[in-house]
């Protein structure tokens, strides 16, 4: 493990550095020391990527914080059909994101695309436009410099709630309920009872989740390069396409790793602050003097200046956005204000009632606003996935004059037989499978090992690899595709299913062994010792002993590392030129041609990209609960 991620991670960033420093003169490079980096002070599509990427995070991180909370307070306080819903919000969280970039393609198209044409029926787009939400009506989502940002961040929301909401929920899970009980008695409203009890108790899961979120969203690359390749003109171009551009179309390596390192020290204070709040989760023990500094430290802090904190930096998030983006700024305010007056008025109604003692009526009125906004949100999530479902079955004539939108007259298996007969779409899925099985495999061998070894064995270092294995996990590809691409140059390795085999164990390898040392930690190390007393070796302990019970821990792994390797972009977007060896997302990308957009082949290959996901997910969850029961009975 150590081996892998010296050589994948840590060798690859120390080359980006050393890149960094050169510059590419024809077929020379040359060293030019801080050139590179100087150069980007006056460089107007660096500044413009680094606000986009700025904007794009901090829009996106509100929205999906505010409706990942409802949606996880609304299925908290359902008594029947919890877990067939929450299923159902997670299913745009498991779908490939070109599968999503290809559905709200297709949705927002200004002509052609649903949204329009249902905000027309609906009469919702006129009054946009009347409240100068939008420019003019019919709105060009992605055409429309000022509506290209909003819509980019509309999906991200769409694609990243489900996770907010898995995450609050298990958060709301933990909060002890005789709180609220005694909250209760005291005469708290129900508003008193989420600003004192519920945020209280969910402030280090928001944080945590929101950090986590932000790396991602923050190093984004394949959703905007899907959705609008950063146009129109670079309105929606983040830093990682920057670094992109000017690396792999201009083969200014150099530059380009100028850009990612630039943005290294905004990277590694969101790291440092996951890894504390994670740290503290596992409970790692630190030494008396740095116990004692941060009991120092949190005396310091404690009081009115951790009060003021929260504020302090929402103010200066605030004004940084109203500084970026002043039109987007207004409308995202009336949006969230919306959101928020019709909770606050629904749950004013609720409280009136339940003070007069009219219980059964708040009851109806608190059911009936919960039910209104659940199937909302279950419209806003399964929409997309459902249009993609009947549009795979349209035949190229009704897709083409858009009939029988809502249902296929009649049914057709006609785009599957174009897809298959004029794309190499079966060789694609071949690689996808090959590439995510030895992936799956490699991750599985080494965290399980590795794993171990950090959960049980003492040896020095041991606690300070932990700690590197997570920063390896959450350090974005965008740091390490220029220095893994003039590697694989080197090795001559490009344009072959290896350099993925290769370089996907940069996210899957980490991940994987942080989980399965939580997993080892939690089995009661008797086991193992009582089978060591009966004159087992450590290995043999191991394999019958605690894999058997890790069960659960391994499938985990295994679900892990298929999906994202079954999803994965930019390394393959980067690597791989030649269509035989693509891999199912970007050879769906090339099908794309300029405006020639196959709407009816590409829905019925997202179809075909998006079951297996979703079904390794459904059974992946049931075999996780048998997993977990088994190991506790075993235990």
């Amino acid at each position: 493990m150590a081996v892998l991620v010296g050589a994948l991670v840590l060798v690859p960033i120390g080359r980006s550095i050393l890149t960094s420093t050169t510059e590419r003169h024809g077929q020379d490079t040359v060293f030019v020391g801080l050139g590179n980096y100087l150069s980007l002070v006056g460089d107007e599509q660096f500044h413009t990527g680094v606000v986009n990427s700025f904007v794009f995070t901090a829009y996106a991180e509100i929205f999906k914080v505010v409706l990942g909370l409802a949606a996880a307070l609304l299925l908290h306080h359902l008594r029947r059909g919890r877990a067939v819903l929450a299923g159902l919000l997670l299913v745009p969280w498991v779908v490939p994101t070109v599968v999503t970039a290809f559905s709200w393609r297709a949705l927002l198209d200004p002509i052609f695309g649903s949204v329009n044409t249902l905000l027309t029926v609906t009469g919702i787009g006129p009054l946009l436009a009347s409240a100068h939400l939008v420019d003019s009506w019919p709105a060009g989502w992605l055409s429309d410099p000022s509506l290209a940002m909003p819509s980019v961040i509309l999906v991200n929301v769409w694609k990243g709630v489900p996770f907010f909401t898995v995450c609050f929920l298990a958060g709301l899970k933990a909060i002890p309920a005789d709180l609220y009980e005694a909250a209760t008695i005291d005469g708290a409203s129900p508003w008193q009872r989420f600003a004192h009890v519920t945020l209280p108790g969910l402030r280090h899961v928001i944080t945590v989740t929101v950090t986590l979120s932000s790396i991602w969203t923050f190093n984004n690359f394949d959703l905007v390069w899907l959705l609008t390749q950063g146009g129109p003109g670079d309105v929606t171009a983040p830093y990682v396409l920057v670094a992109y551009s000017k690396a792999i179309l201009q083969l200014q390596y150099g530059a380009g790793a100028a850009v990612t390192l630039v943005m290294l020290p905004i990277i590694g204070g969101l790291v440092f602050i996951l890894v504390r709040l994670l740290r503290q989760d596992t409970g790692v023990k630190l030494p008396r003097r740095r116990r004692a500094a941060r009991w120092l430290g949190a005396q310091r802090w404690t009081g009115p200046a951790r009060r003021a904190l929260p504020w302090v930096v929402t103010a200066a998030v605030t004004g940084l956005l109203l500084w970026a983006s002043p039109k987007i700024f207004w409308k995202a305010a009336v949006v969230l204000g919306v959101i928020l007056l019709v909770a606050t008025a629904v749950g004013r109604v609720v409280s009136a009632l339940q003070s007069r003692g009219g219980r059964r009526a708040s009851s109806v009125v608190s059911g009936l606003g919960s039910g209104v906004v659940l199937a909302g949100l279950l419209f806003f999530a399964l929409g997309p996935l459902y249009w993609i479902a009947v549009t795979a079955f349209k035949s190229e004539g009704q897709v083409v004059m858009r009939t029988d939108d809502l249902w296929p007259t009649p049914w057709t298996l006609e785009q599957f037989g174009a897809l298959f007969a004029n794309q190499p779409f079966g060789r694609w899925y071949l690689n996808t499978i090959l590439v995510s099985a030895a992936s799956t495999a490699v991750a599985l061998v080494c965290a399980a090992l590795a794993g171990y070894a950090l959960a049980r064995l003492r040896f020095r270092g041991a606690q300070g690899f932990t700690v590197t294995v997570l920063l390896t996990y959450v350090m974005p590809g965008a740091l390490l595709f220029i220095p893994l691409y003039q590697m694989l140059i080197g090795a001559r390795l490009t344009d072959s299913l290896w350099s993925l085999v290769v370089t996907y164990p940069t996210f899957t390898l980490p991940f994987a062994t942080w989980l399965l040392v939580g997993y080892f930690s939690s089995i009661p190390i008797e086991l193992e010792e009582a089978a060591l007393v009966d004159g087992c070796t450590r290995i043999q302990a191991f394999g019958r002993v605690v894999l058997p019970l890790a069960k659960p821990g391994l499938l985990a792994v295994a679900l892990f590392t298929l999906t994202n390797a079954w999803n994965e972009f930019l390394f393959a977007f980067v690597f791989i030129t030649k269509d035989e060896y693509k891999t199912l997302p970007v050879g769906m990308q090339s099908m794309i041609a300029g405006d020639v957009v196959p709407q009816g082949q590409l829905a019925a290959a997202s179809l075909l990209v998006s079951i297996p996901v979703v079904v390794m997910y459904a059974l992946g969850q049931r075999f996780l609960t048998e997993g977990l029961t088994a190991g506790a009975v075993k235990g």
